[in-house]
C-alpha cells in the first residue's frame, strides 16, 4: 500500500487517537496539518476529503479518504498487520468498544472546540462559565470510565496488558481534562494507565505537543 496521509491538528484529540493507533501498527503515514483556530478544516480541498469539516481525515490511496476517528482505527485495525487494537473475544470487544464511546461519543463531543465556541457565540457566556461546562462533562464522563475499570478484565492498561482501542481514546481526554484545569487525583486507575500508556513510543512520541505543527 502506497503511503497514507493524515490530515489533523496537533491538539486535536481525535486525530491524536489515530496516530496513537499507527504508532501501535508501526506504520508512517503523511500528516496534513488543518489548523483548527484558523479554520484550516474548512479549506475547500479539505472539505472535498471530509464534508464535516473535522479531523481526522486518513487518505487510503486507491480506496479514498475515512473520516471519524473510532472508524478509522477499526479499519486500520482490521486491514493492517502489527498490534492489535481489540481483544479476540466478542465480549472484550464490546468491553473495550463501550469504553472507548464514553470518551469519544460522551465526553469528547461536549467539551470540542467547535461546540465551546457556539455555547460562547450563541448565549454569551464568558470563559470561565465556557470552563466549567466542559470540566463537568468530562469528569462526570471519566468517573465512570474509572468505575469501569473496577472489572477484572482491566489490567496494566484498559482491557489486559497490551494497549487498545479504549487507551488510545483516553489518554487523549486526560490532556484535555488538564486543559480545562480537572482534578485527576481522583481516578487513580485512569492515572495508572495513563502513566502505562506514556511509556510506549506510540503515546510519547505523538503527544501533541511533539507534534510538527504544535505551538
Amino acid at each position: 500500500m502506497n503511503e497514507m496521509t493524515l490530515h489533523g491538528y496537533f491538539r486535536s484529540s481525535a486525530a491524536w487517537r489515530v496516530r496513537i493507533a499507527l504508532g501501535l501498527k508501526g506504520i508512517a503515514v503523511r500528516q496534513v496539518s488543518r489548523h483548527l483556530r484558523r479554520g484550516g478544516q474548512s479549506a475547500p480541498d479539505h472539505l472535498a476529503l471530509n464534508p464535516q469539516g473535522l479531523v481526522p481525515t486518513l487518505e487510503v490511496p486507491g480506496q479514498g479518504a475515512l473520516t471519524q476517528s473510532l472508524a478509522i482505527v477499526e479499519w486500520l485495525d482490521e486491514t493492517q498487520p502489527g498490534a492489535p487494537l481489540l481483544p479476540a473475544d466478542a465480549w472484550g470487544r464490546a468491553r473495550v468498544r463501550a469504553l472507548a464511546q464514553i470518551v469519544a461519543c460522551d465526553i469528547h463531543p461536549i467539551q470540542n472546540l467547535r461546540v465551546l465556541q457556539y455555547v460562547k457565540r450563541q448565549f454569551g457566556q464568558e470563559q470561565p462559565a465556557i470552563d466549567a461546562w466542559a470540566r463537568h462533562w468530562i469528569d462526570t464522563g471519566l468517573a465512570a470510565f474509572e468505575a469501569r475499570l473496577a472489572e477484572p478484565a482491566t489490567g496494566r492498561f484498559c482491557q489486559g496488558d497490551a494497549p487498545g482501542l479504549a487507551d488510545l481514546c483516553l489518554v487523549p481526554q486526560l490532556y484535555n481534562a488538564r486543559r480545562f484545569g480537572c482534578d485527576l487525583s481522583a481516578w487513580p486507575r485512569i492515572v495508572a494507565i495513563e502513566a502505562a500508556c506514556m511509556t510506549l513510543p506510540a503515546f510519547a512520541d505523538t503527544y501533541p505537543d511533539r507534534q510538527p505543527d504544535a505551538e
